[in-house]
């Protein structure tokens, strides 16, 4: 069966964010009150042929950890669809 997965791979709280700090300022320049804590990264969509829900999710990890997401500077999370 094919699954498809949905990747969010994000900086590491506690990280420096450029990107998400120059979004912060930028909003709060163009009067929108309220927002803080900006993180940008990054969203990434794959079809996997696996047995099972389970090995398709195992599967994903391991691309996060091999290639997908940086284990020392990035957070992932993943979500498996039938």
């Amino acid at each position: 069966m094919t699954y498809r997965v949905h990747i969010r791979v994000v900086p590491r709280a506690g990280l420096l964010d450029p990107q998400g700090q120059a979004v912060e300022h930028a909003l709060a320049a163009l009067g929108f009150e309220g927002a803080g804590d900006v993180r940008i990264g990054r969203a990434i969509e794959l079809a996997i042929d696996a047995r099972s829900a389970d090995a398709a999710e195992a599967s994903a990890r391991e691309m996060c950890e091999r290639l997908l997401a940086n284990p020392v500077t990035e957070d992932y999370s993943l979500v498996v669809e039938a």
